[in-house]
């Protein structure tokens, strides 16, 4: 692309948003310790915490069939009603797959829990990576882009209903003849519908991304990773007359020193459950390696990388709390608005992400905005 660097850089604040562990075994498959519960309790009270240190966002996982390192599972949809009931700030996003749910019928769930909410819910649209989810269920198991397909148009007719009265769609996969759902969303100021967000990194979830959702969440990557994905997803989103917002997938462990957080990481995956490592790395093959051009998510991931599902260790979030803020600013720069993030012992470590990271970052792009100011460089419209 042909944008100056700072023409991605968003005048809005960065916002962070936790992996809700709604499924057991915590956010990697290892063997080590985890002062982490799925449970409703734990829940809460991490939802409370984390609104309370200023993260604005949780992202509640969806897992149907017991396996890989989440034997047991709280669903996404109703575990996120009740942390939005539970909380006064949190927005929470649940994890849907077209091909499970009805659009409409997930649509008026959502419009529910926006209303209850006061405009806090969302949805992530998953297109789907797990075989054995549809198959032993009997529904179709689609190609890996027939899947993204289906995701466009599934994300068209949420759209549709949350905006349109006598909403009609004719797609491949879903029709809908003269549907209105009352009540509609909650009135955000700014904020049309519940937000939709999407993630992937094959070629077919960038044109999404661009095309059709709100917010596009990447895997963890390295910096070039990261801005290779922003060029496609944002050529493809100009090219519809649109603007996406980016998140980006990080597990953080912030310590006193950088060699004491190190020591951490090599432990993660010392201890890695090799077993539930490996099976996932064999059902994900139905992902980015079964793409045409062998891109997308875990299509190059290693095995240290699957230890945590979303090559969240990729985004290299380690150390103390001014290295992972100074490098948290590095990501805005490049275009990230939003980091979702992993930890090994969530409570605890949400608080003192909070307390002793984000106040950092806060210095750092008040530090960077005056520098824009002085330069006069043009920057990314915020965007609400």
């Amino acid at each position: 692309m042909s944008d100056s660097p700072t023409s991605r850089i968003s005048r809005e604040p960065l916002k962070f948003a936790y992996w809700v562990p709604n499924v057991s075994g915590g956010l990697v498959v290892s063997n080590i310790e985890q002062r982490t519960s799925w449970d409703y309790d734990y829940n809460v009270k991490l939802a409370q915490t984390a609104e309370r240190v200023g993260f604005e966002y949780a992202l509640s996982q969806v897992r149907y069939l017991s396996s890989y390192g989440a034997a047991q599972q709280h669903e996404s949809t109703s575990i996120s009603l009740a942390l939005l009931l539970a909380t006064e700030k949190l927005k929470v996003i649940a994890a849907v797959h077209p091909g499970l749910w009805e659009p409409a019928v997930l649509a008026k769930f959502i419009l529910t829990a926006d209303q209850f909410s006061k405009g806090r819910a969302a949805v992530n649209v998953v297109s789907g990576w797990f075989k054995d989810e549809y198959t032993k269920l009997g529904l179709p198991w689609l190609e890996h882009d027939e899947r993204y397909r289906r995701s466009a148009e599934f994300i068209e007719v949420l759209r549709g209903l949350w905006t349109q009265e006598n909403f009609e769609f004719a797609g491949d996969f879903y029709r809908v003849n003269d549907f209105s759902l009352r009540p509609g969303p909650y009135p955000v100021e700014g904020r049309p519908h519940p937000e939709i967000f999407q993630g992937g990194n094959s070629t077919a979830a960038r044109f999404n991304g661009g095309a059709h959702s709100d917010w596009y969440f990447s895997n963890g990557k390295d910096f070039d990773g990261f801005t290779e994905q922003y060029d496609d997803v944002t050529a493809v989103a100009a090219e519809h007359g649109r603007t996406v917002r980016f998140g980006l997938n990080g597990f953080a462990i912030v310590r006193d020193s950088e060699a004491e957080a190190r020591e951490q990481l090599r432990e993660i995956i010392a201890q890695a459950d090799e077993a539930s490592v490996e099976g996932f790395r064999k059902s994900v093959q139905q992902a980015g390696p079964a793409t045409a051009d062998k891109k997308g998510m875990w299509a190059d991931s290693t095995f240290e990388d699957l230890v945590q599902y979303n090559d969240g260790f990729r985004t290299q979030l380690i150390g103390d709390p001014e290295q992972v803020a100074r490098r948290i600013i590095e990501y805005k720069k490049r275009g990230v608005d939003l980091f979702l993030l992993g930890f090994l012992h969530f409570i605890e470590e949400v608080e003192r992400f909070g307390t002793d990271v984000i106040p950092i970052v806060r210095e750092l792009e008040a530090e960077l905005d005056a520098e824009l100011d002085r330069t006069g460089e043009g920057l990314r419209p915020a965007s609400v």
